[in-house]
């Protein structure tokens, strides 16, 4: 038998779970815990920073680059209130963190204590988050921290992970008592979500695959979380299959690969949302079908599913026929279904038909079209800059091994459309939750979870304002963060449907000086001149570059000020509707629906 605490003992789990940072912010309501920190600080490092959310980001990127959860902690009321945020968008991202909230004593709930939420049901911040991770634990005494400790550990990384909130009472953290501590080896180490299809599945799915004329494999983050990014290539190579990939899913494949035919989505490819839209056989792989990336479920502009055949995999059966119906609906981990896929071609010897050489035939033609069609953009030397001349420039400055975090904006798409993803970190956004601020803050986390690698954030001039603290931590800490703002004065992305499907009626969405009709935004680079980091200004494409480049170097936190044209969309092959509103037509080409 032990003796410990509840800060002790949720301490002492997370080191045997090899978690290594904790990302947070002090309070009253959590000053036992990190005191339980502090004790074992020479096994779990800390951080503090200035606003909690910007912790809840630190953890999320950190996970997608380390592979690892980390923890936050935070305090009770309005300290908790900011992390809501970012549980949620890590939940719709599927991404697994542990926060650890704290919350008012137990001998005060229900009293109206200082920042208790009594209102409707005592110490009530469950409530708030519930909607927002896989599960919420609450302990009311020390005994019930050991098996919540576990418990939540392995909803946290078992099926489609994602954050869990662990909420303990100020007392709860202090109080002892004597207990054996569960073993993390033995409670979690031996459990394994990697299931496979079923073996009838399995081979049904070859007999499709082998049988399509036009067949397309659709990617999302499911490959890149399984790390299945080699068993996605020899699939693909072995039967001339073209992919595409969702925005979450771009870098699952090289960009430069022959058979990666780019983004699909409303703002995606040409090749990409021609190629889909009239496949005969559809292999989506760990992907949700959302709004964006399907057109808004409009027939004709990213899919014609029936009678498109769709075979659908993820390791979470509610996604499987959610939005369109299967021909093969497959529950399975990602990597283990295309490992038995794999083996089931060896196994028949299998190779591709003869007559996809036409299919590829008639992409490589889209290709030559798209690439015409975008060229300009790429040779445009403005001032502003042109905003896919500078996603070029950016995406020619980085290394191969760069870590780009984009944050929510109108940036993210020119990123998703013109940088050219190497590997499953090249491109890191928010693709479900979209919440500004996440690239602001979570490069910090993938400096910290890849120190010897460029860490990039791309944001807009509106997300930066509301997150400029991240400076002060990268200085206190040494965290070698870049940020490169995409000051174009306005919440540019809303401008634009404003434009688009309001007939121009604009309302709060430009930076203006107060008494003329000039665009307005502080200065970022003397903003972080005065945090103590290198700031620079640029106003072209080239020196963008070469700033970038020089940022690279020297390996420290850097603002890079870029002025870039807001007055300009990327346009796409596909469609998006605000029911009510409509849809406006793609930029290039047009509508193509496929009778069955």
């Amino acid at each position: 038998m032990t003796r410990m605490n509840g800060g002790q003992i949720i301490v002492d789990y997370l080191i045997q779970e090899h978690v290594a940072y904790a990302f947070g912010l002090c309070g009253h309501g959590n000053i036992s815990f990190i005191d339980a920190l502090y004790e074992r600080s020479g096994e779990i490092t800390s951080y503090s920073v200035r606003h909690e959310s910007v912790a809840g980001f630190m953890a999320d990127v950190y996970y997608r680059v380390a592979g690892r959860p980390a923890m936050t902690f935070t305090s009770c009321g309005p300290g908790s209130a900011n992390i809501p945020v970012c549980l949620a968008n890590a939940y719709f991202d599927s991404v697994p963190y542990l926060a650890i909230t704290g919350n008012v004593p137990t001998s005060q709930f229900n009293r109206g204590a200082f920042q208790e939420t009594y209102r409707h049901y005592q110490a009530d911040f469950p409530s708030a988050v519930r909607p927002f991770c896989k599960r919420v634990f609450q302990p009311t005494r020390a005994e019930q921290v050991p098996p919540f400790m576990r418990q939540a550990w392995k909803t946290m990384v078992t099926g489609r992970p994602g954050p869990v909130v662990l909420d303990v009472p100020f007392d709860i953290f202090k109080e002892e008592a004597d207990m054996e501590m569960p073993q993390a080896k033995d409670w979690n180490a031996n459990i394994s979500c990697r299931c496979g299809a079923d073996p009838e599945g399995v081979r049904k799915a070859v007999d499709m695959l082998l049988e399509a004329k036009r067949p397309i494999i659709m990617v999302g983050q499911g490959v890149k979380y399984a790390g299945a990014m080699a068993e996605l290539v020899r699939l693909a190579e072995r039967l001339h299959i073209p992919v595409v990939c969702s925005s979450s899913g771009m870098g699952a494949i090289d960009a430069n690969h022959p058979l990666a035919l780019g983004l699909i989505a409303r703002n995606g490819s040409y090749p990409a949302n021609h190629a889909a839209r009239q496949a005969d056989v559809l292999l989506a792989l760990g992907v949700r079908f959302d709004d964006r990336t399907s057109s808004s479920w409009l027939p004709g502009y990213s899919f014609n599913i029936p009678p498109t055949k769709l075979i659908h995999v993820d390791i979470d059966p509610d996604e499987i026929a959610r939005n369109y119906p299967v021909a093969l609906g497959l529950m399975a981990d990602v990597r283990t279904f295309l490992r038995q896929l794999n083996e089931e071609l060896d196994t028949r010897q299998a190779q591709a038909q003869a007559v996809r050489a036409s299919w590829l035939g008639d992409i490589e033609r889209w290709r030559r079209e798209w690439k015409e069609w975008t060229a300009p953009g790429y040779r445009a030397d403005t001032t502003p800059i042109h905003p896919q001349r500078a996603a070029h420039e950016i995406d020619k400055a980085l290394p191969n091994d760069a870590i780009l975090v984009s944050d929510v904006g109108v940036h993210h798409n020119w990123l998703l459309q013109f940088c050219r993803p190497k590997n499953s970190h090249s491109l890191i956004g928010s693709m479900g939750f979209g919440a500004m601020g996440f690239g602001v803050a979570g490069v910090l986390g993938a400096a910290i979870a890849a120190p010897s690698r460029p860490c990039i954030s791309v944001c807009g001039d509106g997300a930066f304002l509301m997150h400029a603290s991240v400076m002060a931590t990268a200085v206190e800490y040494k965290i070698p963060a870049i940020w490169v703002v995409w000051n174009n004065y306005a919440f540019a992305s809303i401008r634009g449907l404003q434009r688009g499907y309001l007939e121009g009626r604009e309302l709060v969405t430009d930076f203006k000086q107060p008494d003329a009709n000039a665009p307005y935004n502080p200065d970022f680079a003397a903003m972080a001149g005065s945090a103590g980091i290198n700031g620079v200004r640029v106003d072209t494409a080239k020196d963008l570059g070469e700033a970038l480049e020089a940022a690279i170097k020297a390996h420290a936190p850097c603002v890079i000020d870029a002025n870039i044209q807001g007055d300009a969309n990327p346009g796409g092959a596909g469609a998006w509707e605000l029911p009510g509103l409509g849809h406006l037509e793609p930029a290039i080409g047009k509508r193509t629906i496929i009778e069955g």
